[in-house]
């Protein structure tokens, strides 16, 4: 649309160009009425606010994990960078999870991974300013239904980490 009014404004340029060598009266009334318009046009278009881009969530999407104790014992902090914890899609939950356990190999156990992907998925919309995603190897391998009625936490609520 803005390249329309631009083209617009150009045509009313040149049409007002070349009334205006004509030297009659009416070409000065139609000039008039051209530098009007063309005053409207150009008006528009200095108007014109563009939107800003949408910003890009690119990887790395985990800055760090950390093992803690807690009363069920150990767990892993994983404390996700801006983009970790804006980025939109599923597309995005295997690379963060090889971060995981590129960062720390040993988070590679049975329901870790499901515990992860749940906060991914889930805990990101909820508390996306969350300090950490923690991730304990004792909670019991449950299915996806279980897992997000349980808000992330299969086996019991959400350790409270010291």
């Amino acid at each position: 649309m803005r390249h329309g009014s631009f083209a617009a404004g150009l045509l009313i340029v040149a049409m007002a160009m070349a009334i205006g060598g004509c030297g009659d009266e009416s070409a000065s009334a139609d000039r008039s009425t051209m530098n009007t318009t063309s005053a409207t046009t150009s008006t528009t278009t200095a108007a014109f606010t563009p939107t800003p881009p949408a910003p890009v969530y690119d990887a790395p999407f985990i800055d760090r994990v950390e093992w803690t104790t807690t009363e069920q014992g150990p767990s892993l902090q994983v404390l996700p960078t801006e983009s970790g914890r804006y980025v939109q899609g599923e597309t995005d939950l295997d690379p963060a999870w090889a971060e995981v356990v590129a960062l720390d190999p040993t988070a590679d156990s049975p329901g870790m991974r499901e515990q992860f992907a749940c906060h991914w998925r889930f805990a990101r919309i909820v508390a996306p300013d969350k300090t950490s995603w923690n991730l304990e190897p004792g909670r019991p391998v449950v299915t996806d239904e279980e897992m997000i009625a349980s808000r992330c936490n299969p086996g019991g609520a959400e350790e409270q980490i010291p």
